[in-house]
């Protein structure tokens, strides 16, 4: 009895599986012919199945699938993200990169919570609380934009970049925050500046030394005995990466981001592979990126509160604006504006203040406050949903429109 309770299981989770690929399959081929990025299409389809609509999927924001599906569907896809970036163009903007990844979000944070005490009475404990967890923007949601959107290169790979170096810091942010609001204890920055400065670094640092390896492996002249078998060490220094880093208390998401980054950027080793092997593993990293990017959409989707969302409607509506439209352009325009080097023109920058996608990791962050059943976190979760909703909806769509507009398209 028990075996067969166990495959009936098995046999479920294969369905569910299949039923995900399959609908992000029919919206992913929809939304190339509308010339609109996919994930757009893939968070409208689960919020068509979830269990606020037809019901055919239902998987828990706790449960074990989702989590996994969650966390290494993330990390593979800042993995791409990193393996995209080229060091070269951003030699010139690393100063910019580096205030809008902690400076832009200490301010984002605290325009949004002086907006969320005013718009919802939040004390304003719980209002810093809900900025810091929408505070950073989604890689999740940008790498593939600019894989389907050919932006010029230092702006793409700018906001890219930010959106995963920010991640560590809009978690670090938040927790401190929460330790606050839970304990009543004194908000001590220079704590939480050594904190974000060991996380960092040591995911910078166990990235860089994962990647280097991984690269040797693939695309030494004599020690590339993987080089056959590159995809599937791929998968592996991923999840190490992530895990290995994770377990020291720091940043394992930007450790996979930097993995991608010496890796894409091998070249700069002296380490190149043969022409074959690079075009299959550039194939299966877009193949499995695209999978990740079907699963962690089409559940997000699917797990939409609607009436969290219709509660807190207009609050929730009015702290997105400002966030959206007073937040994210005082964050770029204060962050790189100072970086002369870069050259930046206000094209550029009025295309970074509307590029800013909310996604997986703050939805994570919400949905972890409201297992801990932290005070007010059906608010925080309700705003969270809405930015995750607006930003993709609005800014994800008009990406391209707004490069065209701003003559910001590659050739």
């Amino acid at each position: 009895m028990e075996n067969t309770v166990s495959i009936l299981h098995a046999k479920e989770l294969l369905l569910l599986l299949g039923l995900i690929l399959g609908v992000g399959t029919a919206t992913g081929f929809l939304a190339r012919l509308l010339k609109i990025p996919d994930v757009v299409l893939f968070l409208f389809a689960g919020m068509a199945l979830g269990s606020a609509g037809l019901g055919v999927i239902d998987v828990k924001v706790d449960s074990t699938l989702n989590q996994l599906l969650l966390i290494f569907g993330s990390c593979y896809i800042l993995f791409d993200g990193g393996a995209s970036v080229r060091l070269s163009v951003l030699k010139g903007v690393w100063p910019t990169l580096l205030s809008l990844s902690t400076l832009g979000v200490l301010i984002s944070a605290a325009v949004t919570a002086v907006a969320a005490q005013y718009l919802l009475n939040l004390p304003f404990i719980f209002a810093l609380l809900l900025g810091a967890v929408i505070a950073s923007t989604d890689p999740a949601t940008l790498v593939p934009v600019f894989r389907q959107v050919k932006v010029r290169a230092k702006v793409a790979q700018t906001v890219m970049s930010e959106s995963a170096f920010n991640d560590a810091m809009g978690a670090i942010l938040t927790f401190a925050v929460l330790g606050v609001a839970m304990s009543g204890a004194a908000f001590s920055l220079g704590d939480n500046l050594s904190a974000l400065l060991y996380q960092s670094l040591l995911g910078i640092l166990g990235g860089g030394v994962l990647g280097y390896l991984a690269a040797l492996l693939i695309a030494h002249e004599k020690l590339s005995f993987l080089a056959e078998y590159a995809p599937v060490v791929t998968l592996m220094a991923v999840a190490a990466a992530y895990l290995g880093v994770d377990n020291l208390h720091a940043s394992g998401f930007m450790a996979v981001f930097v993995f991608g980054m010496v890796l894409g950027n091998k070249d700069l080793l002296g380490l190149s592979m043969p022409a074959e092997e690079a075009s299959k593993l550039d194939d299966f990293i877009l193949s499995t990126s695209l999978m990740m990017r079907i699963f962690i959409f089409v559940l997000l989707g699917s797990q939409v509160n609607f009436a969290l969302l219709q509660q807190y409607f207009w609050g929730a509506l009015g702290i997105v604006l400002v966030f959206m439209l007073v937040a994210r352009p005082m964050v770029v325009f204060l962050c790189a504006l100072p970086n002369r080097q870069a050259n930046w023109t206000l094209k550029e920058l009025l295309f970074m203040c509307w590029t800013r996608e909310t996604g997986v990791i703050p939805g994570a962050l919400a949905g972890m406050l409201v297992g801990m059943k932290v005070p007010y976190s059906d608010i925080i979760a309700a705003v969270t949903f809405m930015a995750i909703l607006l930003t993709i909806v609005l800014q994800a769509t008009t990406t391209k429109w707004l490069a065209q507009k701003l003559n910001l398209l590659e050739d």
